[in-house]
């Protein structure tokens, strides 16, 4: 990658995501709605300003090797730039956690990528990637598959609460929240399923509650994995909590754009994947480390300088070797094993 246009740049994601391609000596291209916004980002590096319009985001793309998206919500219009970056030539990650978003990139956009050459992976995140990496490992470490079931459940505890983005991109998905979204279920996509478990145990916390929510590699592992179910959980008191969130847009812009650096520090998070064969063999893979918003910045920038493979929608997994790309967040504090 030689060129890489952050789109959303002047966001409080978009600004983490910066950082990190600049601590890789990429050259970034700025994008986003306001010049004026994007002039005080600073750093020297190019501008160009578009709105959610096709002929706008294509001509700003244009040129670039990469498009990062980190303007949400992505559900109401991330499929515009998607499709703009497709048009440009360029290949596109975003740093989506909507799972509706997610799905309708690979139901939708997966062929006019494959036509223009480009590669594109929604959820390059901290939710999004460990976990598909971790189905992808435990796939190949139980024989290749069929599995039966993969399970994915996640864990953050402390961390100064969520950023702006994060509060709108939740209450624009609320009832998909409310629902506990997409499941794959008998090898075929359902959004109304019995969760198959009802508690999982996490490294130094023990045996926690649990509720089956929409994460986003529910999306994306079926498509590399071979297996019948999967499902995706978070802590029941989480999920409880954002089941319930109702907060008007006036208050929303009240909150603080992001938390700070030192309460980011302050948090942990877990990722426990848990993988059955048909005939019952299990193994569990668990990844680990600190700051949700950083680690995303982190994989969102070296994923897309790693990208590689066949053109199209494309899963983490199927991108990026998963071994070596969770070794190489390490740096980030990040952890991982199959037990």
């Amino acid at each position: 990658m030689k060129k890489i246009a952050i789109y959303g740049a002047y966001g409080y994601q978009g600004r983490l995501v910066l950082d990190e391609l600049e601590r890789r000596d990429a050259e970034v291209v700025l994008v986003g709605r306001s010049a004026e916004r994007l002039a005080g980002v600073g750093g020297g590096h190019e501008t160009r300003t578009a709105g959610i319009d096709h002929d706008e985001l294509v001509a700003a793309f244009r040129g670039v090797d990469a498009v990062v998206n980190c303007a949400g919500p992505f559900t109401p219009a991330g499929t515009t730039v998607v499709r703009a970056a497709i048009t440009a030539g360029c290949h596109y990650v975003d740093t989506s956690g909507e799972q509706l978003h997610i799905k309708s990139v690979y139901d939708g956009c997966s062929e006019d990528a494959r036509r223009a050459g480009v590669i594109v992976t929604p959820a390059m995140t901290d939710g999004g990637v460990p976990g598909d990496l971790l189905a992808r490992l435990l796939a190949d470490h139980l024989g290749g598959g069929p599995l039966d079931e993969v399970l994915t459940g996640h864990s953050a505890v402390g961390g100064g609460g969520m950023s702006r983005g994060s509060m709108r991109s939740l209450l624009g998905t609320a009832d998909v929240v409310k629902s506990g979204g997409l499941v794959y279920e008998g090898g075929v996509w359902s959004a109304d399923a019995a969760p198959r478990l009802a508690d999982l145990e996490f490294p130094g916390r023990g045996v926690v509650p649990m509720s089956r929510f929409a994460l986003p590699e529910v999306a994306s592992i079926p498509r590399h994995v071979r297996v019948e179910n999967v499902q995706g959980f978070v802590e029941a008191d989480l999920a409880a909590r954002f089941s319930g969130a109702t907060v008007p847009e006036e208050a929303v812009n009240a909150f603080p754009e992001g938390p700070d650096a030192v309460a980011r520090q302050g948090q942990r998070w877990t990722v426990v994947v848990v993988a059955t064969t048909l005939d019952g063999r299990r193994a569990t893979g668990i990844a680990q480390g600190f700051d949700t918003y950083g680690t995303t910045a982190a994989i969102a920038a070296e994923g897309t300088l790693r990208l590689d493979g066949p053109a199209g929608v494309r899963a983490p997994a199927e991108v990026l070797s998963a071994a070596s790309f969770l070794d190489a967040l390490a740096t980030h504090g990040v952890t991982w094993r199959i037990t």
